[in-house]
C-alpha cells in the first residue's frame, strides 16, 4: 500500500470528490453524485481553482482520491489584520476512516495555513457530526464560538 499524497485537486477529480461529499447520511441528502454530475459542481470547481485564496485539496492513494477538503485563506481586520485559514468540506473515504488519513490530511492543511501566514485555523462542522467533533478536538481544535447559517435557497 502506497503512502497518501496531498495535492491541489484537478477537474478530473471532481466525480470522486462529489462521491466523497455524498457518502454519509448528511451529504447523501444534499449532494448529487453519479455518472452525470450537476454542472454547478464544475462551475464551483472553476471558481475555486481560479481564486488564489482557495485551495481544494485531495488526498490520493494508489491513484484514487480518498479524501478532500477546502481551504479558504481569509484576510481580516480583527486580531490586528490577521489572516485565518478556514477548513470546510472535510471527507475521508469510508474504507480509510480510522486509518490516520484524516489526521494526516488535517495536519497537512494546518501546515498550508502556516505557510500562508495565517495566525488561526478555524472550521465548522454540522452539529449532528459527533464523531467529527471528537476528531477535531483530538487535533487541538476547540469549540469557542457558536455558528449560525441562513439558508437562501
Amino acid at each position: 500500500m502506497q503512502t497518501v499524497a496531498f495535492r491541489r485537486a484537478v477537474a478530473a477529480d471532481l466525480p470522486a470528490i462529489v462521491a466523497l461529499l455524498a457518502d454519509d447520511p448528511i451529504g447523501s441528502g444534499r449532494e448529487s453524485a453519479g455518472l452525470q454530475l450537476d454542472p454547478r459542481y464544475a462551475e464551483a470547481f472553476a471558481a475555486i481553482d481560479a481564486d488564489p485564496n482557495q485551495l481544494l485539496a485531495g488526498a490520493e492513494r494508489d491513484g484514487s482520491v480518498i479524501g478532500v477538503l477546502q481551504l479558504s485563506f481569509i484576510p481580516g481586520l480583527t486580531r490586528r489584520g490577521m489572516w485565518r485559514g478556514q477548513i470546510e468540506g472535510v471527507r475521508i473515504a469510508a474504507g480509510e476512516r480510522g486509518s490516520g488519513t484524516g489526521r494526516a490530511m488535517l495536519r497537512w492543511a494546518i501546515e498550508q495555513c502556516r505557510q500562508r501566514g495565517c495566525g488561526l485555523v478555524q472550521l465548522t462542522s454540522d452539529s449532528r457530526r459527533a464523531d467529527a467533533h471528537r476528531f477535531y478536538e483530538a487535533l487541538g481544535f476547540r469549540a469557542t464560538h457558536r455558528g449560525y447559517k441562513l439558508d437562501l435557497t
